[in-house]
């Protein structure tokens, strides 16, 4: 159909890694483009990112051509600038190349465009929900208007969510996956009891860590936590740490590269997941691989994980750690629920390609 074209993927997404360094940069997304690429060579991939980085430039990132659009500031006339520009480079590339399709990362403003261009030049568009989009409050759902079988949820919650804010159900489940290659092959002492990553962001309740690692002090006075990620909880969680008496049981490590992450993950018992609200957390799927137990509040999809505990509330996560952390039959075995190839092959599907395809 286009002979001398090439078969393009493009992916519109608020922010992209800056480099290949770039690792603490939306890593669920980066892991899945990087396996995308390697399992369909024959697909060239493009991503268009929206905001992040803070420049506006073409680079290669792990062989994939990335166009930045961001700005070092953020005004509501730049983004207005920001989507004339997104919208002349998508009709650039439908000229000079085969698209098979649009996926866009979040119902935000990249499915905004992505949904539009798509209508306009009648492409396949997707719109990936990984979260907080799927909440009561996402403007950009009455404006795309979007059916069931463009929407991909990343989990059995996700779709629920998303069917009862909306009345939508999104027709496609692919979750987050696991690049085995990043974790350390080599046998690590757990000398970390228990372990929480990420943004400290009310949404992660991390006043709850503290408190549950307060109480399990009470039986585990050698109890050793740590927390790893920044953000505007920080202060809070100091003086919760002075006043509980918590400073030699708990460490704040701040923001570490992915990879350093995945290696706490592997040093850990315990994966503490506090948040009240999660479409499907990767650190949890990672905490697994490393051979961590999970305890969490939310249940993100309706099979049972191995390995993985859903707590009702506070009382009952302090009583499953504690019941994993006291027994010495507990065994820590690395779980490989979602691997990242999987995942990649059925979003490929979804754009009717395949390499056997075409082989």
């Amino acid at each position: 159909m286009h002979p001398k074209k090439l078969k393009t993927l493009v992916i519109l997404t608020p922010g992209f890694p800056a480099n290949e360094e770039d690792s603490t940069c939306v890593p669920p997304q980066q892991i899945f483009v990087k396996a995308l690429k390697e399992a369909n060579p024959g697909v060239n991939i493009i991503v268009l990112a929206f905001r992040y980085p803070f420049f506006s430039k073409e680079y290669q990132w792990n062989g994939v051509k990335i166009i930045s659009f961001g700005e070092p500031t953020h005004t509501r006339f730049l983004r207005l600038f920001t989507g004339f520009r997104v919208w002349r480079t998508l009709k650039k590339l439908h000229k000079e190349h085969h698209i098979i399709g649009l996926l866009s990362f979040w119902l935000g403003n990249a499915a905004l465009t992505g949904s539009r261009f798509a209508k306009k030049y009648n492409l396949i568009h997707y719109s990936w929900i990984l979260g907080q989009d799927a909440k009561k409050g996402n403007k950009y759902v009455k404006q795309i208007k979007p059916a069931g079988e463009s929407l991909i949820a990343l989990s059995d919650f996700i779709v629920r969510e998303f069917n009862k804010n909306y009345g939508i159900k999104p027709a496609h489940i692919i979750p987050v996956g696991i690049d085995p290659s990043l974790f350390s092959a080599v046998n690590i002492e757990r000398d970390i009891d228990v372990l929480g990553a990420g943004s400290l962001i009310p949404l992660k309740q991390y006043p709850v860590f503290m408190e549950v690692i307060n109480e399990l002090k009470q039986s585990l006075p050698g109890i050793k936590s740590v927390i790893c990620g920044d953000g505007p909880g920080i202060k809070q969680l100091n003086i919760m740490a002075e006043n509980m008496s918590l400073k030699d049981n708990i460490s704040f490590v701040g923001r570490l590269a992915h990879k350093e992450v995945l290696a706490t993950m592997q040093r850990s018992k315990v994966f503490l997941h506090t948040s009240d609200y999660e479409g499907f957390g990767a650190v949890c799927l990672e905490a697994l691989y490393a051979g961590a137990h999970v305890v969490s509040f939310v249940k993100p999809m309706d099979i049972a994980i191995p390995n993985w505990h859903i707590a009702v509330d506070k009382v009952d996560m302090i009583q499953i750690v504690k019941a994993i952390l006291l027994n010495p039959d507990t065994v820590y075995t690395s779980i490989m629920t979602y691997p990242i190839q999987a995942n990649t092959k059925a979003a490929i599907k979804l754009f009717d390609y395949s390499e056997e395809a075409i082989s």
